[in-house]
């Protein structure tokens, strides 16, 4: 599992960017971790009780803290600080972070909500 060898919190534009040792660096909006956080309040405590995250297009990173030598806590400024997110984690959000951002945006589309890269989504599959 390759490891981090670096990670950059860019606050002013609401990115996380992680190098990892096998020289794949990825950049992960805040929303988009924060929704996909491994915490209870978000995927529930059993499979079907997911909640979808409404209104984190303005969240924000305030601290990250490291849990032992395999994941980090993100502080959101939403007060979210639940969710651990291991390096393997962290590379999967990284290599799928385009299906995963699309899925996301559909189950907001299914379930009546908005966001501003819905309307992209939707030039893009010709809606």
């Amino acid at each position: 599992m390759p490891q981090p060898t670096d990670i950059k919190l860019k606050q002013t534009s609401r990115t996380l960017v992680i190098s990892f040792d096998d020289g794949q660096t990825f950049d992960y909006s805040c929303e988009f971790l924060r929704v996909y956080s491994q915490s209870a309040e978000v995927t529930g405590h059993a499979p079907g009780q997911e909640v979808l995250q409404l209104d984190k297009q303005q969240v924000n990173i305030d601290a990250i803290s490291p849990v032992g030598n395999y994941a980090i806590r993100l502080h959101f400024d939403d007060g979210h600080d639940s969710g651990i997110y291991t390096w393997e984690r962290l590379y999967d959000l990284g290599e799928h972070y385009q299906n995963y951002w699309v899925d996301y945006l559909r189950r907001l589309m299914r379930a009546g909500h908005s966001h501003p890269a819905l309307t992209q989504l939707q030039k893009e599959s010709g809606k």
